[in-house]
């Protein structure tokens, strides 16, 4: 990877925040070497540029990150074609705070269900809880072809990875959240959204 300058990306191939790297990565027709590292695994490499030993990790020739944020955060400023954050600031905010809301408000319940450790009451209700607060937010999509967007965005680009974990996450929608479901259907076929998949999320639907 070194000798060639290429950009690396230590992703575990079933993990959402992976996957969202993974996306914004295909959005932006960057170039990369994806390097799968399955749960519980840690190749040496990574754990010489990662003192945590996480995925996703992004290498850049000398420098790594480790955060999924901060790598976001770094491919758009490091390739701002096409953009995915507005260009003006008070736009820009509330698209860092949508981000931030998914994160707190869905990728917790979604790694609630996910964790193995996680008892079954409790799977039962962060899934009961995920699937409400889904179907209650439908209704925006209605509006715009992505979230509260014109253009595709790193809002998305978190929300997508979660929402195509739905079957896997015990989850399935009524035909009340159609405009969620069209979304869905939209920017799954999107050529960049395919690119992102790796084989286990593709076993995934």
């Amino acid at each position: 990877m070194a000798a060639t300058n290429r950009l690396g990306c230590y992703s575990d191939p079933a993990d959402h925040y992976s996957h969202r790297v993974r996306l914004v990565l295909a959005e932006k027709g960057v170039s990369v070497d994806i390097l799968d590292v399955e749960a519980g695994q840690c190749p040496v490499k990574l754990a010489e540029v990662n003192p945590y030993a996480t995925v996703p990790t992004l290498v850049d020739r000398d420098l790594a990150l480790y955060e999924p944020s901060v790598i976001l955060e770094y491919l758009e400023e490091r390739y701002p074609h096409p953009p995915l954050l507005p260009v003006y600031p008070v736009a820009r905010a509330n698209t860092r705070l949508l981000v931030y809301r998914i994160q707190r408000d869905w990728c917790s319940l979604a790694d609630r269900i996910l964790d193995q450790r996680t008892a079954e009451p409790e799977r039962v209700q962060a899934r009961k809880e995920l699937r409400e607060s889904l179907i209650g937010v439908s209704p925006i999509f209605v509006e715009k072809p992505y979230f509260m967007s014109d253009e595709i965005s790193l809002v998305d680009c978190c929300l997508l990875p979660i929402l195509w974990r739905l079957p896997r996450l015990g989850i399935e929608l009524p035909r009340a959240a159609k405009p969620l479901l069209d979304y869905m259907e939209r920017n799954f076929a999107r050529e960049a959204f395919q690119a992102s998949l790796s084989a286990v999320e593709r076993d995934m639907r």
